[in-house]
């Protein structure tokens, strides 16, 4: 799922939003002969919405000279690159054949690219460098237990990169140069002081630096000859919103975004020779969000923010005729991947709620009348298929605060397509992770997957959630399994309130911090929901303090201080009260759960306990288990699989449709350590499966 701990997107929103209303701009044209029911909507096939994208993350490299995005490669996604002028000869330049790769950059060397990859989920990636020329890929970064931190790359020192490593200290990166072309790294500088991030100007020099305090605030750091110094601090009440944006090319400007004597963050521009701080831009809405720099001198040049919709103010008028220009390809959200150093070409993606992503080519003629070229769909498949809207939503909690929220209905349950219900349906309420994330508008899988099977779906940013201001997100301290939780139900009371859904028909469902809320739901408030769908969520706070990633020691006060410290009687107290597991004998509505078993965050243990607990009470339960996955389904085969039981699930539970799940096991590592006989067709599925395997 996208709804994962501590996950972030950021895009480059042209369309301009409404105030709260449902947004007409985007709403797709309702069909002349609109749906009267389900049936007469086509089921979309869940390999076309959670299979291989045909093409994903395209990219230019800095000379112009290559295309590369990321494809499968024998069913595993690779990165493949293409002469800029000549897509039809792309190769594969990568060969996984595990999980995938997915992130990726261009290095300033000629002809090389970098890329990151774990092994089964555990996020301990390794940065590999790649020639293209000799086809050698190369761990730059081959040390056991090992996360690497890209710090800084820069076409001032083409040949190498600067690269955080966690070998010697399995809390705190040292600091190195690593050579891309023979791998050696030279020892830039020994993390002996606790510090929490570095930024580095163009010349690799460490100008600034952060450093948590025992009480959940931040040092700010800046370099005094080969020493640091502190000259600032960040509140612990910040800390999820004040910080360093990025430093200009020539190091003269440090950008910084800044929440202090405030609620929402700015940004400002500090001079780093005087200290003069000039305001770039702010919003008493929402926090700011992205934001478009130079590529050649690293000057701000337009920012966002997003409330209902991604807003974007232009700062420099060199390309405000640019984005007005890809502002004409649709209503929905267009994003700048890449730029070359020249800035004559940029690759930009599109994609609005009901559109998965299509990629263009912008060729710059320096008037904002360049030529616009479409490339390809990401996802070809959901060409032509009843994708719908989702329509922004303010939502008050009990206590007067506006909740941003996100609502998609069923073609047949909005046939005008006015973002009201025509009738009420059966409903997910589908949570984000995190908490300290966040909802927003656009294309969702997970969303068109459910509408597309008859429910409606309400995403709800609820207090704890980020972007809304420091104000919104420190009301959620303390309050998870509380005022979080109400957050939740309220959403849920308006939906019926508003003829969305009726009380009977919700279910909740969610990854991570939205797999704790689910079992929330099903512990705290068993008659709320009908049932629920747990993704790698907690159900023990204790334990989970208690086992996050080692290299997480420059977060751990601010997570304390948000939850509860369990180093302490009474923030162990209130863990223990906030657990699930506490109240797992209230439990009486169905359950899945589904785990990988090698994720670092919210380990197996956490979904082991549950579903121990349950099992010794005779309490059903379905657990699916992944051995090869970690924090979330990244492999496509594991992400069918677990939705093909999900869907046959929510069916039984809701009275949605179900596709099968025929085939949907096929690569997949799936096993159900109990509960297989409480899906349908998930035992006799299982069994076909290992049948298959074995042959």
């Amino acid at each position: 799922m996208q709804r994962l701990l501590l996950a972030s997107a950021v895009s480059l929103a042209l369309a301009a939003c409404t105030g709260g209303k449902a947004d007409d701009s985007v709403a797709a044209a309702p069909s002349a002969a609109a749906p009267a029911s389900l049936d007469q909507v086509e089921l979309i096939p869940r390999d076309a919405l959670f299979g291989n994208p045909e093409r994903a993350n395209v990219q230019l490299s800095p000379d112009g000279k290559y295309l590369s995005w990321v494809a499968p490669l024998d069913g595993t996604l690779n990165v493949w690159v293409a002469p800029a002028d000549d897509l039809s000869a792309a190769k594969a330049v990568t060969r996984d054949t595990a999980r995938g790769i997915r992130s990726y950059f261009w290095s300033y060397r000629p002809d090389t690219l970098l890329y990151l990859r774990d092994s089964g989920g555990d996020e301990d990636f390794h940065l590999y460098a790649v020639d293209l020329t000799s086809g050698q890929s190369r761990d730059l970064t081959p040390f056991e237990k090992t996360t690497a931190q890209v710090v800084g790359v820069s076409d001032r020192h083409p040949g190498t990169v600067l690269v955080g490593m966690n070998d010697r200290d399995a809390q705190w990166h040292d600091l190195y140069r690593v050579d891309l072309a023979s791998g050696e790294r030279s020892l830039v500088e020994r993390n002996t002081h606790q510090i929490g991030s570095y930024l580095a100007d163009a010349d690799y020099n460490l100008r600034f630096a952060t450093r948590s305090r025992p009480d959940g605030g931040v040092d700010l750091l800046r370099r005094a000859g080969e020493a640091w110094e502190k000259y600032d601090e960040i509140p612990y009440e910040d800390g999820l919103s004040t910080g360093y944006a990025g430093l200009s090319k020539d190091g003269t400007t440090l950008y910084m975004q800044d929440s202090r004597d405030r609620n929402t963050n700015a940004l400002f521009a500090i001079d780093t020779a005087t200290g003069e701080r000039s305001l770039v831009h702010e919003d008493p809405r929402a926090d700011i969000g992205g934001a478009i720099s130079d590529p050649e001198t690293g000057k701000v040049q337009a920012v966002a923010v997003n409330y209902l919709r991604e807003e974007w103010k232009v700062l420099d008028d060199e390309i405000r005729a640019d984005l007005e220009r890809l502002q004409a390809i649709g209503p929905g959200e267009a994003s700048i991947n890449t730029r070359t150093r020249d800035d004559r070409t940029w690759i930009v993606a599109y994609s609005a709620a009901e559109a998965p992503v299509e990629y263009y080519r912008y060729d710059r003629d320096g008037s904002g009348g360049g030529e616009l070229t479409r490339l390809f769909s990401g996802r070809p498949a959901l060409e032509g298929k009843p994708l719908v809207p989702m329509w922004p939503q303010e939502l008050r909690s009990r206590d007067g605060k506006t909740l941003v929220s996100y609502l998609t209905l069923p073609a047949h349950a909005d046939a005008n397509g006015d973002g009201k219900a025509d009738r009420p349906v059966p409903m997910v309420l589908l949570v984000h992770g995190g908490p300290w994330a966040r909802d927003a508008y656009g294309y969702s899988s997970y969303d068109q997957w459910l509408a597309n099977r008859g429910y409606a779906v309400l995403s709800v940013n609820f207090r704890g959630s980020t972007g809304f201001g420091k104000d919104f997100t420190n009301a959620g301290d303390g309050e998870w399994a509380g005022k979080m939780h109400d957050d939740l139900i309220d959403a849920v009371q308006w939906a019926v309130a508003e003829g969305v859904t009726t009380q009977d028909k919700v279910a909740i469902m969610g990854g991570s911090y939205g797999g704790y809320a689910t079992l929330v739901g099903l512990t705290f408030t068993p008659d709320t929901f009908a049932c629920g769908v747990d993704i790698v969520g907690p159900a023990n706070l204790n334990t989970l303090l208690s086992t996050v990633p080692p290299y997480w020691a420059s977060f751990y006060k601010q997570l304390v201080r948000r939850m509860g410290d369990p180093e302490t009687e009474e923030g162990k107290a209130w863990l223990t009260e906030r657990s699930p597991l506490t109240r797992v004998d209230a439990i009486k509505k169905p359950l899945l759960i589904g785990q990988g078993a090698n994720d670092p965050r919210v380990k197996q243990d956490e979904s082991d306990q549950i579903v121990n607990a349950m099992t010794a009470k005779d309490i059903p339960v379905t657990y699916v288990l992944f051995p090869d996955e970690g924090h979330g389904f990244a492999r496509p085969e594991n992400n069918k699989a677990f939705n093909a039981v999900a869907e046959g699930f929510l069916a039984q539970c809701l009275g949605g449709r179900a596709q099968p799940i025929g085939g949907d096991f096929a690569g997949s590592s799936i096993t159900v350590p109990t509960g297989a006989e409480g899906v349908p067709g998930l035992a006799e599925a299982l069994r076909s499966h290992t049948q298959d395997v074995r042959r």
